[in-house]
């Protein structure tokens, strides 16, 4: 869940080539698996159980503008974790973003539903996502966009190899606030 008590920030992060891999496994009962079409739903209610968006409606509009008219790249890129029953607890997206014409690697959308939380899950997430990235980029720079609100989720992130980016004003696009959001959150790492 995201941390809403504090100051929003843009965070970023980056992995270097040739950082360690990690590795972490899912708890027992939990699979990987990945996107199928009609997979938009069990998107939107994930990144919707964490707060990312505020009604299921504005995730699957989301997805449907954003993923969609990429349906094989999604069968490639987009992870999920699933429980016995088979329902979707948690989702991952090694895809892209352009600054210009240059092309990063970017981790996106990386949530465990609450009631999956705790037990491993985002872990072992984080841990197969980077080694899915490298399998479909290369074991190139790669970049995740988070945000102050996801303080605990940085903590993983930095397990995995990743360091804050204060050097880069705007990667993928992306508006940087690292250094803002750094102040914010230092305490709470």
């Amino acid at each position: 869940m995201l941390d809403k008590s504090i100051p929003y920030y843009r965070i970023l992060l980056k992995r270097k080539p040739g950082t360690d891999i990690p590795y972490a496994a899912l708890p027992e009962g939990y699979t990987f698996v990945r996107y199928e079409p009609g997979d938009e739903e069990a998107w939107a209610g994930i990144e919707t159980s964490v707060q990312e968006f505020e009604q299921e409606e504005d995730a699957l509009a989301y997805i449907k503008e954003h993923y969609a008219p990429f349906t094989e790249e999604l069968k490639r890129r987009m992870l999920f974790v699933q429980d016995e029953s088979g329902s979707k607890v948690a989702t991952f997206t090694a895809w892209w973003n352009y600054t210009g014409e240059r092309r990063y690697p970017f981790m996106h959308w990386v949530a465990v539903k609450p009631e999956a939380q705790g037990k491993g899950i985002g872990k072992a997430l984080i841990a197969h996502g980077v080694q899915h990235m490298i399998h479909v980029e290369g074991d190139v720079a790669m970049y995740i966009p988070t945000q102050t609100w996801s303080h605990k989720a940085i903590r993983l992130y930095r397990w995995a190899g990743f360091d804050f980016v204060v050097d880069e004003p705007k990667p993928g696009g992306f508006e940087n606030q690292t250094e803002q959001g750094i102040e914010i959150i230092r305490g709470l790492l």
